[in-house]
């Protein structure tokens, strides 16, 4: 046996400071402004899958706002071609959970949503997602269980976008929780004291 290795939630939670109080509530299972804002903003997506060969993480890629926001509680995501492996698709036949992270060029925090994904041949809706005369041969309709913005300290540390403006259409971190907490929480204060308070974080 390893004498390091960490095997219970006890052990691990005393590993690491309480989560913060803005961390613990700031989750949602439907879109609002803030998110369908960062969702448009968004030319690059990861998406999570898991099934019986094991689990897999795949990019998927175009113009800001090719994930489509169908109501409060649904987005689509269309299936661009790539090599055919169909590594997720063939999770989500097995099972139909789902993660996305969503990053847009700029912003140091990442959007993550997580819900129960269907495969659609919809004609309707797959025609909605035609991209240089090209219609997807499927789509991805993606029910909403938890959506909420992760904070920048990832995104700082790695220096992704240094030098890269931050667009001014994607909604803040203060705004976004403020949102989630129907205005329950002071969003430019919030905002002006970031800076500081994930630069004495960092590590």
């Amino acid at each position: 046996m390893n004498p390091h290795a960490v095997t219970t939630l006890a052990q691990l939670e005393s590993l690491y400071d309480q989560v913060m109080e803005v961390a613990r509530t700031k989750s949602t299972d439907r879109l609002d402004a803030p998110t369908r804002a960062f969702i448009a903003a968004s030319p690059f997506v990861l998406l999570g899958t898991q099934g019986a060969r094991g689990n897999h993480i795949t990019p998927r890629g175009d113009a800001p706002g090719f994930v489509e926001v169908l109501d409060d509680h649904r987005v689509m995501l269309p299936d661009r071609k790539g090599n055919n492996r169909l590594d997720g698709l063939r999770d989500i036949i097995e099972d139909n959970r789902v993660s996305l992270l969503f990053l847009v060029p700029g912003v140091n925090e990442t959007l993550r949503l997580h819900g129960l994904a269907t495969i659609s041949t919809d004609p309707e809706l797959r025609a909605r997602c035609v991209a240089q005369g090209k219609t997807p041969a499927t789509v991805l309709i993606i029910e909403i269980r938890e959506i909420f913005m992760q904070c920048a300290k990832a995104l700082m540390r790695s220096s992704l976008w240094a030098g890269q403006p931050r667009p001014a259409e994607v909604p803040t971190m203060g705004q976004l929780v403020s949102a989630h907490k129907k205005g329950a929480l002071d969003a430019v204060a919030y905002d002006l004291a970031a800076p500081e308070r994930l630069k004495a974080n960092l590590y």
